[in-house]
């Protein structure tokens, strides 16, 4: 499971709860597929495996945030991404912005590890993927 690490200030210390599926907002005309790809591009700097997604349907987080997930096979060497990024407020409530990266790292879990580290509202995302390979195994 490849998941990523935001980057910037606020959370360099975290770790359990703080990783996500590459991601990002798009707008209700956009095909949600059509913008996973291209939200994955610019978090990581690589296009996507130019393969068949499986949707995983769209879970919310505590926060509010609705997230949409794929699952495609592919490889991807984590040590070569390439984030864009973004300004950011820091400290908070300074009103001074700093450039930050929008995705610090990334990396390949196993599905146990990958329940520890990715934000809890995105666990059933990783229920939903257990179950698609449960039934293309048998």
């Amino acid at each position: 499971m490849l998941l990523v690490h935001p980057g910037g200030p606020a959370w360099s210390g975290r770790d359990l709860g703080a990783w996500s599926i590459p991601k990002g907002e798009y707008v209700d005309s956009e095909d949600p597929l059509a913008a996973a790809r291209r939200e994955f591009e610019e978090e990581l700097g690589t296009a996507p495996p130019d393969r068949a997604a499986a949707e995983l349907g769209e879970i919310r987080q505590k926060s509010g945030k609705r997230v949409r997930g794929w699952a495609l096979e592919g490889d991807l060497d984590v040590g070569q991404i390439r984030s864009n990024t973004f300004a950011f407020e820091w400290p908070p409530r300074s009103g001074k912005l700093i450039e930050i990266p929008e995705v610090d790292r990334a990396e390949w879990f196993d599905l146990p590890t990958a329940r520890e580290k990715i934000n809890p509202g995105q666990v059933p995302l990783l229920d939903r993927l257990e179950q698609l390979l449960g039934n293309s195994a048998g």
